[in-house]
Parts: C-alpha cells; structure tokens; sequence
C-alpha cells in the first residue's frame, strides 16, 4: 500500500510539474524566409532607429541587479507596404557591437513583425544595452515601429516595462 501511494504521489507531482506546452499558434517568423528579393535600395526611403534595452536593471544598490528577458519587437504599421530592415546590430553598455542579428536585408509584409528575444541569461548587453536598426521604405508614411518589453521574476516580485525606438537623423 505505501509504494502504491508513494507511486501515487510521483505521479502527481510529474503532472503538475509538467512542461510548457506550445500554446501559441502564431510561430516566430523563420528570418530565412523573410529574405528580402531586393538587392538596391536607393530609390526607397532609407532610416535609422535607436532602441535603448536591458540586460538588468540596478536595485537597492549598485551592485544588486534584476537580469532581464527582452523581446525586441519589429512591426511593420503599413496595411499596405512592406518594410524592409537592413540591419539590426546589438550593442552594449560601451558601445560595442556584440551582435549582428540580421545577415542580410529582410521584409516584414504589412502589419507583419518579427521579433528577436534576449534570454535573462544573456547579460552581456548591460544596463545601457541598445540596437540600431537600418531600415528602408517605399514611402516616408509609415516608418516601423521598434519596441522593447523587459521583463523579470523573482519569488513574488515581478517587474516589467517597454521601450520604443527613437528615428536617428544624421
């Protein structure tokens, strides 16, 4: 009877431990096929964005930190254009570019967005993280939209908050 219960109890705990699960329909888009057929760019409308992100954040002290997941967010706010993004390069707190996100140029079709996730793990970036994204269009309307959502848990405390990309113009 008491393996039968301690088997029991097992099994119990394996179910409400269980996995994740997939529930999300919507799978991230595979960037090889987002792959952009144009090779020339200069009769677009060309842009550059800034989009401040974090890999922690400090708390009580400086040497106290909360590490971050970030979802960097690409959208494209055109019903009726696709954008283009040419370049997505990651740098951290010094300005050093740690990571190129994007090889070649790719197309968002309308109101479609890609997103690019930093783990919690992944601290290299640095509280002063940010990328700049190189961007073409067929017009000036409709520029995409970068934003950043960072969030974290710990035991009962949770915290969150998002960033949106500002256009650089040189």
């Amino acid at each position: 009877m008491k393996k039968s219960i301690e088997l029991l109890l097992i099994i119990f705990v394996f179910t409400a431990c269980g996995t994740e699960t997939d529930k999300y329909t919507n799978k991230q888009a595979n960037w090889e096929d987002k792959k952009a057929a144009v090779e020339n760019f200069d009769g677009y409308n060309l842009g550059k964005t800034y989009l401040p992100v974090y890999s922690h954040i400090y708390h009580v002290f400086e040497h106290r930190t909360f590490d971050l997941t970030t979802t960097v967010s690409i959208r494209n706010i055109s019903v009726t254009d696709s954008v283009y993004i040419l370049k997505a390069d990651y740098f951290n707190t010094v300005g050093e570019n740690i990571r190129q996100y994007i090889k070649y140029p790719i197309f968002l079709g309308p109101l479609e967005t890609v997103e690019i996730i930093i783990e919690e793990q992944d601290v290299e970036g640095g509280s002063g993280a940010n990328f700049i994204f190189d961007w073409a269009t067929v017009n000036d309307k409709n520029p995409p939209l970068f934003e950043a959502v960072m969030i974290s848990t710990y035991g009962q405390q949770g915290l969150s908050f998002t960033t949106r990309g500002v256009r650089i113009v040189e």
